[in-house]
């Protein structure tokens, strides 16, 4: 099981998304998601990163894609987003057997629920607007063939992430697993940061999931 270090960060001093992501490329830290768990079926294999980030108040993920080949069709919140150029966050706390999941396509949309497993769950509707994602998105080509380097950047509040308005962020430690991937796009893949031992793709997983310890 791997373990991150997450950092107090002042995130919220810097006034613009371009700013913040700034911060974080030089003090988050940085977790690679290059586990190809299924590599006969889905050996598709991209550089992926994520750095990470608190202020006790928020969580910050800054994802990296570098030279995927996009698919972009969902555009409305809780769509199958998972489907898309996607990357994603799964968390859960020591004390609770329910999990939380945050997918983030390539536009921005997210689909968060809390679950109690892969096919039962509650969609966190009423927090979808304190979760703010900014995305760019680069196109080359390489080869003749389009390519696109993208980022994502979240900020996520503590209460989505299931804790309480008078509960810090700072000595708590999480269970989780981040992931990149793309069920419909032209070469679909499943990333992970931390391996998961199952034999066809699945990240509802918290007995694979990594830890994250808040500073």
């Amino acid at each position: 099981m791997k373990t991150l270090h997450v950092p107090l960060q002042n995130v919220s001093n810097y006034e613009t998304a371009l700013d913040k992501m700034k911060i974080l490329l030089e003090a988050g830290a940085v977790a690679e998601i290059d586990q190809v768990n299924w590599r006969n079926d889905f050996p598709e294999k991209m550089p992926v990163t994520v750095r990470v980030a608190h202020n006790n108040e928020y969580m910050y993920l800054y994802y990296t894609v570098i030279g995927e080949e996009i698919r972009a069709v969902n555009t409305e919140d809780f769509g199958s987003v998972w489907e898309d150029s996607c990357v994603e966050f799964f968390m859960q706390r020591e004390s609770e057997t329910s999990y939380r999941n945050f997918e983030c396509n390539v536009l921005g949309v997210l689909l968060s629920r809390v679950h109690e497993s892969r096919e039962k769950g509650v969609s966190q509707t009423e927090l979808m607007n304190t979760i703010y994602r900014h995305s760019t998105i680069n196109h080359r080509y390489e080869n003749g063939k389009q390519l696109s380097d993208w980022t994502m950047y979240l900020e996520i509040p503590k209460v989505a992430l299931g804790f309480k308005d008078n509960e810090t962020l700072s000595g708590q430690k999480i269970r989780a697993n981040f992931y990149k991937c793309g069920d419909k796009t032209p070469k679909p893949h499943f990333l992970s940061w931390n391996p998961i031992d199952l034999p066809k793709p699945n990240f509802h997983t918290p007995e694979f999931f990594g830890e994250l310890e808040f500073e």
